[in-house]
C-alpha cells in the first residue's frame, strides 16, 4: 500500500497555507509536504501538524528567484553565503519539524559558458547540507526539473541524479524523484523507479502535460503506481499537481 501526501504548495489553494493542513486531513492525508514553509514560524506548522494528527514529510530549502524565472540559490557561485544562510534557517525548521527530507533544488544556469562553475558550487553547497542534515537524522535529497518548464535546469535527467549520487556515495543523500519533470523529459518512471528504487529517497507526481491530477494527461498511474508498490521504495508519494477545478473534486486517485 502507498503512502500518499499532500502537497499544500499546490494542493488546496482555495484557502490559506495556515488552514491548508485542517483541509488536507478532512481528505484523509496523514501526512503533509511543503515547497517552501518559511511564510509560518516552525512552531506554528508544528502545532498545527500536532493539532491535526499530521506528519510533515518533506520541505526545501530556501531557493531564492527560481520560481521567478531567476537562477535559484545552491547552484549560484555568487550566492554561497545565501546559500549557507537558508540551510541555517532550514537546518532550524528541520529540528523542530523531524520531516523525513530535505530537498535542495540545483537551480538553473542561464549562461551555458558557466555550466561548469554552476555544478561545482550545486555539489559543494550539497555536501555542506548533507553534512548539516545527517546528524539530524534526515536525508537530504534533490532533484531533476525538466527543462521546459525551466530552461537551464542544471540537472535535469535521471542519469545526471545518478552520477551525483555516485559522486557522493553519502548513505545520507538521495534523489528526490518527480514524475512528472521526467515525464517530460521523455523517461520512463516507472522503470526507472523500478531499477534504482534504492536510491530514491522521495517520489513526487503530477500527470503530463500539464502538471495536473491524475487523469488529465497521458501517464498510465496504474502502471507507475504498481511500480512504486512492486519496488523496495518504503518512502512517501507526494501529491505536487496543480489541481484542474477545486481541490477536493481532484482526489479521485486518492479515494
Amino acid at each position: 500500500m502507498l503512502n500518499f501526501t499532500a502537497n499544500l504548495s499546490l494542493l488546496f489553494t482555495e484557502t490559506d497555507l495556515i488552514h491548508r493542513f485542517k483541509a488536507a486531513r478532512q481528505q484523509g492525508f496523514t501526512a503533509v509536504e511543503i515547497q517552501f514553509p518559511y511564510s509560518l514560524s516552525a512552531e506554528i506548522i508544528g502545532n498545527i501538524l500536532e493539532d491535526n494528527g499530521l506528519k510533515l514529510v518533506l520541505f526545501n530549502v530556501a531557493a531564492d528567484d527560481l520560481l521567478q524565472g531567476g537562477e535559484g540559490l545552491a547552484c549560484v557561485p555568487e550566492k554561497r553565503e545565501q546559500f549557507r544562510e537558508a540551510l541555517a534557517q532550514t537546518a532550524d525548521y528541520a529540528q523542530r519539524l523531524q520531516p523525513h527530507a530535505v530537498n535542495v533544488l540545483p537551480g538553473c544556469c542561464h549562461d551555458t559558458n558557466r555550466l561548469q562553475d554552476y555544478r561545482q558550487t550545486f555539489t559543494d553547497n550539497l555536501r555542506i547540507a548533507v553534512e548539516t542534515l545527517a546528524p539530524l537524522g534526515i536525508k537530504t535529497v534533490f532533484e531533476a526539473v525538466n527543462t521546459h518548464d525551466m530552461p537551464g535546469f542544471i540537472i535535469h535527467s535521471g542519469q545526471q541524479m545518478l552520477d551525483v549520487l555516485e559522486q557522493f556515495r553519502h548513505p545520507a543523500l538521495f534523489m528526490q524523484y518527480d514524475i512528472y519533470h521526467m515525464q517530460m523529459m521523455g523517461e520512463n518512471p516507472a522503470e526507472f523507479i523500478a531499477r534504482y528504487s534504492d536510491k530514491i529517497g522521495h517520489i513526487q507526481f503530477a500527470d503530463c502535460p500539464g502538471r495536473g491530477q491524475p487523469g488529465t494527461g497521458r501517464i498510465d498511474f496504474a502502471e507507475v503506481f504498481s511500480a512504486i508498490e512492486k519496488s523496495a521504495y518504503s518512502g512517501w508519494v507526494g501529491a505536487e499537481y496543480k489541481p484542474v477545478g477545486a481541490t477536493s473534486d481532484s482526489l479521485g486517485w486518492f479515494r
